[in-house]
């Protein structure tokens, strides 16, 4: 793949995938700031791997394949770091409250919510949460994190079930 083609593919990507590169960041950070950099170290990974693409999985599907990977590979040389520090709670100020607003505020909350028990699940267990609330399927789940569809099914259900009572919590 030449200069200007992979160029291209990569602003192609980021248009129509940008989404699964912030998810994942957010999945994998407490802070503002930790995502920011973690976003950062994804799409440097996605244009460093670009030339390796054979187009033989779906585009969405090598996103994920690298962001997934470089959030683990950050978390395991940060864990010592994290070990030591208690995440701090980021406070934002909070409008005045209009009809319209109230739901989008509980809309929020739940969010929040879910994100702080993926945060708590193992991260591989979160990986595979996340492709599962964006409707991959089990083949293509198997294939972002390379074992078995039936291991997925195995596993999903497992992870279900922890975020499900992580999130009566």
């Amino acid at each position: 793949m030449d200069h200007d083609n992979t160029e291209a593919v990569f602003k192609t990507w980021l248009q129509e995938h940008s989404g699964i590169v912030f998810k994942v960041a957010r999945a994998y950070t407490f802070t503002d700031e930790d995502r920011k950099d973690l976003v950062q170290d994804i799409l440097l990974q996605l244009w460093i791997s670009l030339p390796q693409f054979e187009g033989k999985a779906k585009a969405s599907t090598w996103v994920y394949r690298v962001a997934l990977n470089t959030a683990l590979a950050s978390h395991r040389k940060s864990q010592r770091r994290r070990d030591r520090q208690i995440p701090l709670l980021e406070v934002e100020d909070v409008p005045a409250v209009g009809n319209g607003d109230v739901q989008r505020l509980r809309d929020k909350e739940i969010v929040e919510h879910l994100y702080t028990a993926i945060r708590q699940l193992p991260k591989a267990d979160a990986a595979l949460l996340l492709l599962y609330l964006d409707d991959m399927s089990y083949r293509e789940m198997a294939e972002v994190l390379g074992i078995s569809e039936s291991n997925v099914g195995v596993k999903l259900s497992r992870v279900r079930k922890q975020l499900a009572e992580l999130m009566k919590e």
